[in-house]
Formats: structure tokens, C-alpha cells, sequence
């Protein structure tokens, strides 16, 4: 005879595993009352992105842009908040990586869909999944990669490829251009699409693209930053949408600097990093 329990008995054994197996296991209590700050931020950040696609079905465009740019300032509020209170999480990383894929990737792709691309159906519809399904490839990319050491870029204090906040601020270009000018040429399908196809590719590349780290300033020059800190505020406050297409054009001017200053640190870590000797 088999040893071979029957099928009903192997059920049998599976359901007792599984179920003294559950019953070692502790599952988490919950959040700690440090963890719900940062983390009811990335919700706000969350509901933010989400009441931008509300104002542009309502035909609001100005607010819907507003909305996203709030949740992108809430985005860069939540991790420094939980790390000042010491409460960072897998959790909170899980849930900002969502929240980053809803805001900046569907919300900008909907709002510029329902402004100009619905206007050409087809190619436009192409050219906003590309901007959210981009997205969601970059974050599942930082979070895939996060935990691996010896990251070159990040090691320079770069980042690989667009952000996903800044991919959206970068979307809205011809929005803001449109704002300011009031020419309904900046609302072309044609221009708008190929602008967010080139974006959707920015955030995947693997562009190396200037991080807190490298724009660290000199004490030399700290007081100059923030009087320039002041002036941008009061110029986003008078004209906002002219102030933002300057950001905009000034960080795709400083795309090439970022390569040519990330190559040139890469070649002075290679010429001190000494080199093995040759085994014989």
C-alpha cells in the first residue's frame, strides 16, 4: 500500500498548517501615534491629486493644476516629517509610492486628456496612458531598487530619471503657458502629446537628473539661496504661471549640466578609487 494520504486527507493536513501556522504569527496592531502624521500627509497628498481630476471634469482647470501642486508640496513635506519623528515605515514608503503613482501619474495624465488630448481621441489616450503607466514604471523602480546598495547615482547624490513630482509639474507646461498667454496653440494635441510622451520617457530614463544631494549649497553662498528662495516666492504670488514655466525651462537647462557634472565626478572617483592588481 501507497503512503500517499488520500486528496480529502491532504486537504485536511493543509487546512491544519495553515492554521496553526496563522496562529504563530502575530500580525501588526497597528500604526504608531508617530506614523499617523506622515502617513495622513501622504493621504492628503493622495485626496489632493484625486480633487485635481474632480476640478477638470468640472471644467476648472486652474484649480485642478493647484490641486496637483499641492499634493506635491505635501509629498515633499511627509518624508522629512517622518523622519524627523524617527516613524519611517515600510508602510508609510508603500503608501507615498501609491500616493505618488495616483497624484502625478493618473491625475496629470486625466487633467491634460480632459484639456486637449480628448480632442483627438486616439493618439491623446495613447499619450496619457504613457504618462501614467511611466510613472508607476519609475516608482516600481525606486522601490525595487531601494533597499540595493552601491547605487551610482544616488551614491553622487543624483537621482535616475525625472521625479515623479517633477514629471508632473513638467506635464503642465503647455497648461501654464496657456494660463499666462491665453493662445489656444498651447492646447494643440499636438503639442500637448508629444510633450507628455517626451516627459513619460524623462521618468523612466536613466538620466542621471540633479537630487537634493548634489544641489547642496555652499556656506559661502547660503545667504544668497535664501534671499533667491524669497524672490521665487513673491514671483510665484504675482505671477504664477509665468514663474512656473521660468522653473521649468531652468530645470531642462540643468538636465545636461546634471550628466556633464555626474560624468565628471565619476571620472575623479575613478582616477582616486586605485586599481587591483593583476593576479598571476
Amino acid at each position: 500500500m501507497s503512503d500517499t494520504p488520500a486528496p480529502g486527507k491532504r486537504a485536511a493536513a493543509r487546512e491544519v498548517y495553515s492554521s496553526e501556522d496563522f496562529g504563530r504569527r502575530r500580525l501588526p496592531r497597528g500604526l504608531t501615534l508617530r506614523a499617523l502624521v506622515p502617513n495622513a500627509i501622504t493621504s492628503a497628498a493622495l485626496c489632493s491629486g484625486l480633487t485635481g481630476i474632480r476640478f477638470a471634469i468640472g471644467g476648472d482647470f486652474h484649480a485642478a493644476v493647484l490641486a496637483v501642486m499641492l499634493a506635491g508640496v505635501l509629498d515633499g513635506i511627509d518624508g522629512r516629517v517622518a523622519r524627523l519623528m524617527k516613524a519611517q515605515s515600510r508602510f508609510g514608503a508603500e503608501l507615498d509610492s501609491l500616493s505618488d503613482a495616483i497624484a502625478f501619474g493618473v491625475g496629470p495624465a486625466l487633467i491634460l486628456y480632459l484639456w486637449s488630448l480628448s480632442a483627438v481621441p486616439r493618439f491623446g489616450w495613447f499619450a496619457a496612458l504613457a504618462l501614467a503607466v511611466c510613472c508607476a514604471l519609475r516608482l516600481a523602480r525606486f522601490n525595487a531598487s531601494i533597499d540595493l546598495p552601491g547605487q551610482p547615482h544616488k551614491l553622487a547624490g543624483f537621482m535616475t530619471g525625472v521625479p515623479a513630482p517633477v514629471g508632473a509639474g513638467l506635464a503642465f507646461l503647455p497648461l501654464y503657458l496657456w494660463f499666462a498667454s491665453g493662445l489656444d496653440q498651447f492646447r494643440q494635441p499636438i503639442v500637448v502629446g508629444p510633450w507628455a510622451l517626451l516627459i513619460a520617457f524623462l521618468m523612466i530614463s536613466n538620466l542621471p537628473t540633479l537630487g537634493w544631494g548634489a544641489l547642496r549649497p555652499r556656506r559661502a553662498i547660503r545667504l544668497e539661496v535664501i534671499a533667491l528662495a524669497g524672490m521665487l516666492t513673491v514671483a510665484l504670488l504675482t505671477e504664477p504661471w509665468l514663474t512656473l514655466v521660468a522653473i521649468c525651462a531652468l530645470y531642462l537647462v540643468l538636465m545636461p549640466v546634471g550628466l556633464w557634472r555626474y560624468r565628471r565626478i565619476r571620472q575623479q572617483r575613478a582616477s582616486v578609487t586605485p586599481s587591483k592588481p593583476e593576479q598571476t
